[in-house]
């Protein structure tokens, strides 16, 4: 694209030539930068999954398409009429003595009107019921199925890009269907009745006319198929650019922090600069080809009256047909020039749809095994079994990993950054599948249980908790839908929430921002807690969950939670040795293996052992 624009840079200004060079340069520069795209149509996909939602509504379905027809039928056929009177006021004289055949004919015209209006007010209100009905079920059907991905989705996609997708299915469900409302469907209809009307009128001007309208469509037809693989690029490029967007949003402060305001501002240029040569190359190509339409329709005009005027030079032609033809080439005009640009704008609308149907058609990572049960749990007994797993199957991190905690147990995962504590984790909780054998909870296998039953076994309070932007109430009760605010302020309370919470203005109503950003780390920390604490689960994860605390509230959160894991299998991820001295079991890992394992004082006995070593290395610092 640079050479297009040093080219055009060296031309004179203000000239035909030039403009056209310019023209020339650049769309021959945008087509070479095009032909390196290599894109996938789920144009058919989408329009099933539409038509799936719209035959759900058969009666509002038919009453649309009754109206549509009718009302374009009717609006084909006033201006006969309008012939008819113009027929009687060319043979009246000058001064009638009576008025009554043109009375007549305003009144046949005033209820066609009337007719061409009730249909449409009936296509227009059964179209909006059933509309807004599908694009609501449209929305929750994105919704519903988006959240059920797997986390190495979400990872590898921005929130922001998401949250356009799915809102664009909808609204270009809704473009859409209003094209084919007002567009496609009367398009065919008139031009179906204009055609039959002058054919009776004259067969040359009906089939000529007739002739022209297909060459027409279908050219613009294949344009419009020609256009859209640029259409998805840039539709492409622009939910690029929205992601880069959110994402330096959401990193703000490591923008100021680190010095990326100009490089990330450099990097957003380019990923505009993108977007602008994209939209510029179809800007172009819609406005050629729109020149294009105007000289084809210039000439349809010309040609029909000037057979017109043949006709009527030998009597076969009156004035009302020559008013009847003017009227329908401003019905045909008016709908084969609009049919070219929302030809290429529903091809754009489902170029942005696409995007999303991409993510319906990809498999969920992660579902209900055929068959799944619900999972009971009564003791916590967690095994794991010849467990491999692999990071996109080239990375191994666990290879025939065999772990047993038994019921009540608390067991803490200590070892090197990377050594697969986490990934034993998110395992337990079916984030990922193991890529070999089983992990078991009281003796069934998590991989035929039913996810929502596994969840509900196990609360986990993360490393780093992230809140909704919703009152503190309603995230602590995130845990048990069901609570009263009586057990929200018991729970509170327990994890020690209230002592930042009483100095809020709206105390428990009080909105926490977007991903809790409005409190410190320590105290999402303890909002993460009393959730846990409301969720009630037999099962308990602890991810470094006191590790955002000063020393004082990591005293007062330890109080909890050693209340909070009596009586549950309890399963601690640390880095800080001070934290789970108390364990009954501290295991080791190592390279995705268990190196080492036993209570605090069996391991610092371990002569050269990773534990003693890593105790050592805390113990100089600040452990005494």
């Amino acid at each position: 694209m640079g050479d297009y624009f040093k080219l055009c840079n060296n031309l004179p200004l203000f000239t035909s030539t030039t403009i056209l060079s310019r023209l020339f340069l650049g769309v021959v520069e945008c087509i070479n930068f095009m032909k390196k795209t290599d894109l996938q149509s789920y144009t058919g996909a989408t329009l099933k999954i539409y038509w799936k939602f719209t035959k759900k509504y058969p009666i509002l379905l038919a009453l649309t398409l009754l109206g549509i027809i009718a009302g374009a039928a009717t609006n084909a056929i006033i201006p006969i009429f309008f012939k008819q009177l113009f027929d009687a006021l060319s043979t009246l004289p000058q001064i009638a003595s009576s008025t009554g055949p043109l009375i007549k004919i305003l009144i046949l015209i005033a209820i066609m009107e009337l007719i061409h209006w009730f249909f449409w007010r009936i296509s227009e209100f059964s179209a909006s019921i059933s509309a807004s009905k599908i694009i609501k079920e449209l929305s929750d059907y994105c919704f519903a199925y988006l959240h059920k991905h797997s986390l190495t989705f979400f990872n590898n996609n921005f929130g922001g890009s998401l949250t356009k997708r799915v809102n664009r299915f909808s609204r270009s469900y809704e473009a859409i269907t209003d094209r084919i409302q007002y567009d496609f469907i009367p398009l065919f209809v008139n031009v179906i009745l204009i055609v039959c009307i002058l054919t009776w009128r004259n067969i040359y001007i009906g089939l000529g006319l007739l002739a022209w309208v297909l060459i027409f469509t279908s050219v613009n037809f294949l344009f419009s198929r020609y256009k859209l693989p640029y259409d998805l690029e840039r539709s492409s490029a622009d939910t690029a650019t929205t992601g880069i967007l959110a994402d330096t949003i959401t990193n703000e402060i490591n923008v100021k922090l680190f010095n990326g305001y100009g490089r990330e501002v450099k990097n957003y240029g380019n990923a505009t600069e993108k977007l602008r040569r994209l939209r510029l190359f179809t800007w172009l190509m819609g406005s050629g080809f729109f020149a294009i339409q105007g000289l084809l329709i210039t000439i349809l005009e010309i040609t029909l009256f000037y057979v017109a005027i043949k006709l009527w030079v030998i009597d076969k032609f009156t004035i009302g047909d020559f008013v009847l033809i003017q009227s329908y080439i401003i019905i045909v005009i008016g709908k084969v020039w609009d049919f070219g640009r929302v030809i290429q704008r529903t091809y754009e609308d489902l170029s942005d749809a696409n995007e999303m149907t991409e993510i319906l058609l990809t498999p969920n990572e992660i579902t209900d095994a055929p068959g799944a049960k619900k999972l009971i749990v009564k003791s916590g007994r967690i095994e794991f079994k010849d467990v491999d797993f692999y990071y996109n199957e080239t990375r191994a991190v666990l290879q025939k990993f065999n772990l047993n905690i038994a019921p009540g147990e608390k067991v803490a995962l200590v070892g090197p950054s990377g050594a697969g504590k986490s990934t034993i984790v998110r395992l337990i909780l079916r984030l990922h599948d193991v890529s070999g054998g089983e992990i078991d909870i009281d003796g069934q296998n998590i991989a035929h249980a039913q996810l929502e039953s596994l969840w509900s076994a196990v609360s986990q309070v993360p490393q780093d908790p992230i809140l909704f932007h919703r009152s503190l109430s309603d995230n602590i009760r995130y845990g048990a839908s069901n609570a009263t605010i009586k057990e929200v302020e018991k729970a509170a309370n327990f994890a020690h929430c209230d002592e930042f919470i009483k100095d809020l203005s709206e105390k428990f109503n009080t909105f926490v921002g977007e991903r809790g950003v409005k409190l410190s780390g320590g105290e999402r920390q303890r909002v993460a807690i009393a959730r846990a604490i409301l969720h009630n689960s037999p099962i308990l994860v602890l991810d470094e969950a006191t590790s955002s605390l000063d020393s004082e509230s990591e005293r007062l959160i330890q109080d909890a939670l050693d209340k909070l894991i009596k009586g549950k299998t309890v399963i601690v991820v640390a880095h800080r040795l001070s934290t789970i001295m108390k364990m009954d079991r501290i295991i080791v890992i190592d390279g995705g293996k268990i190196a080492e394992q036993g209570s605090h004082n069996e391991l610092l006995k371990k002569t050269d052992g990773i534990y003693r070593n890593l105790w050592s290395v805390q113990a100089g610092g600040f452990i005494k």
